[in-house]
């Protein structure tokens, strides 16, 4: 991620476009407080950053935010940008600990050779660091408690080879968690694999997580290599494992256990080194208790369980995320990234977010697209979320999952019962969709 610091919101989105052109993930404030913020918070790469933010043109802002900035990740390069090319200032700034300085109007070619020499010197910097290198949060963004907790725990589990898994509601960031333990593990040069148990069908469960030759069943028209060869020597993440039928279950705890298989169609056995870590919003202890999920595999793949909070329980977030989310939505579909009035973050803290973050996410790039406005209000978030979902708050919804009925009820309703758009516009998938329809008899 490569923060973007700018008061001109043209000039964020204008480096914000290249920068994506060429391959990185980019995010974008406009103020010294904002920005150190995202630095407190955020795993950042390197750091572009203009040297005035008033009518002040002396830079002894910039200066001070470079200070600041480095006070908190001395690690991270920085490149000042600036409209005054003293030589004075520059030295300033260097002895400050920023990486480069270039003047505005500055040459695109030249402005990304200098981006790209600053990661490749921090990179080899890192690589010559010890393996007991600092914790790195990847794509988690917030501060809250509640999170704080989940990933001091996966901070200290990470380098292990515990099996480990993540609960949590859906659209919470179980995956994101899930490759915060890899890139922190002695694993990380080595394979992620992502496996959704709950798109497999108990049929192609085998020919998927194992393999299969040429000819060992009807349709078998070429070899093919399983999930789990494919996660060799690195860790395999199983999403949604509470969707996994029975059968499959006893399948998969031979593998967890010896770690070894056959492919289907051959008799030789495959040995594999994995670290498998896995996730569920389902409750398997009672799905235990209801026999529905077996004892001996849950006992096999928590030997720590790390929970994920849902947004609800970590509002303070909530700021950040929006920015984050706006960020990238204006980035991608070239717009100027809009200001956020005082009332918009207290409006959003009161909803239920049944979603979560995926919901969020959602909801802050529709409201962009369609309001096109600079500065964006509570109000439309309110009209937004009212146009898509405008009897969740039925008299009768008195719970969370009252709510949560109806607004699947009314998106299922708008989208004629398409599963796959009813997901997206909820932000959920479509396994944890068909869940809910399940759960809510909505069939």
């Amino acid at each position: 991620m490569i923060l973007i610091v700018d008061d001109d919101k043209l000039i964020c989105s204008s480096l914000a476009m290249l920068l994506r052109r060429v391959g990185y993930e980019t995010m974008c404030v406009h103020t010294p407080t904002d920005a150190i913020d995202v630095v407190k918070t955020t795993s950042l790469q390197l750091i572009v950053m203009d040297m005035n933010y008033s009518r002040l043109t002396s830079g002894i802002e910039g200066i001070t935010l470079l200070k600041q900035v480095k006070l908190f990740n001395p690690e991270v390069p920085v490149i000042l940008i600036t409209a005054w090319g003293s030589i004075d200032l520059a030295v300033e700034g260097m002895r400050a600990g920023a990486f480069d300085f270039i003047t505005k109007p500055w040459d695109n070619r030249m402005l990304i050779q200098r981006i790209e020499t600053a990661l490749e010197i921090a990179g080899k910097k890192n690589e010559q660091e010890s393996e007991q290198s600092s914790f790195a949060r990847g794509k988690i963004i917030g501060r809250s408690e509640g999170l704080k907790k989940a990933l001091t725990l996966v901070e200290r589990i990470a380098p292990t080879n515990a099996p480990v898994l993540i609960t949590g509601e859906s659209g919470t960031g179980k995956e994101l968690i899930a490759e915060a333990i890899h890139n922190n593990s002695k694993r990380r040069g080595k394979p992620f694999v992502k496996v959704n148990l709950g798109g497999i069908s108990q049929s192609l469960f085998e020919s998927e997580m194992f393999g299969h030759k040429k000819g060992a069943f009807t349709g078998a028209f070429a070899d093919r290599v399983g999930r789990f060869d494919l996660a060799d020597g690195g860790t395999i993440f199983l999403d949604e494992i509470g969707e996994l039928d029975l059968s499959c279950q006893v399948k998969l705890l031979r593998v967890l256990q010896e770690q070894k298989f056959e492919v289907l169609g051959s008799s030789d056995t495959h040995k594999v080194d994995i670290r498998v870590v896995c996730a569920t919003n389902a409750n398997l202890p009672e799905m235990v208790a209801n026999h529905t999920f077996r004892e001996d595999l849950l006992y096999r793949i928590n030997l720590v369980t790390v929970n994920v909070p849902p947004l609800r329980e970590r509002t303070e977030d909530i700021p950040l995320l929006v920015r984050h989310f706006a960020s990238l939505a204006c980035a991608e579909n070239g717009l100027e990234v809009p200001e956020f009035a005082a009332d918009v973050f207290a409006y959003l803290k009161t909803l239920p977010f049944t979603g979560n973050i995926r919901e969020l996410k959602n909801l802050v790039e529709r409201t962009i697209l369609v309001c096109g406005s600079s500065t964006i209000t509570a109000d439309d978030f309110r009209s937004q979320q009212s146009a898509n979902y405008s009897v969740t708050r039925d008299t009768d919804a008195t719970t969370i999952e009252d709510v949560e009925r109806n607004m699947v009820k009314v998106a299922l309703e708008k989208h004629n019962n398409n599963i796959s758009l009813t997901a997206r516009e909820l932000g959920i998938s479509r396994a944890a969709l068909y869940r809910r329809i399940e759960k809510y008899k909505l069939n």
